[in-house]
């Protein structure tokens, strides 16, 4: 049974991810009893995570601000400002930040996605290392541990 969870912004984790964007994690697996993972994305244009596969979860982007190129199978969408994507678990699908900055809220279910950020990412509240970046082979295995599989580069 779930109970009701709140966190303020300084109780939020914020992850340092692909191309130096941050990804914060607004309720994790733990917060929803396995139901949810919700998290927020502040990423600059051209970032672009790996063609890729969800085994366990759905996902839903939401665009809050900027604009995106969004592939799902072999469908290519542009999402605008306050667009949104439904993406089922089991869909390959990427996208591309094509604005300057973009702000993206995403959501999905079952919980446990974040497992992958935490793997990969650097937490901003530890100094950063000189030259830091997620190598293809780490991005892998944190994948794996949330059941998705990278299919190929980012498109």
């Amino acid at each position: 049974m779930s109970i009701p969870y709140l966190a303020q912004r300084e109780d939020q984790q914020q992850l340092e991810w692909i191309g130096g964007g941050v990804f914060s994690v607004l309720l994790d697996a733990e917060a929803t009893g396995g139901q949810l993972t919700v998290g927020r994305f502040d990423v600059s244009k051209g970032e672009a995570p790996p063609f890729h596969v969800h085994n366990n979860e759905d996902e839903v982007f939401l665009l809050l601000s900027g604009s995106a190129l969004v592939w799902a199978g072999d469908e290519e969408h542009e999402l605008r400002e306050g667009g949104i994507v439904f993406l089922p678990r089991r869909i390959p699908h990427g996208y591309r930040i094509t604005s300057e900055k973009a702000d993206l809220l995403l959501i999905s279910t079952p919980g446990g996605l974040e497992k992958m950020f935490r793997h990969a990412g650097r937490d901003l509240r530890e100094p950063r290392p000189e030259g830091f970046e997620i190598p293809a082979q780490l991005l892998a295995e944190a994948a794996e541990l949330s059941g998705n599989i990278i299919l190929g580069p980012p498109r």
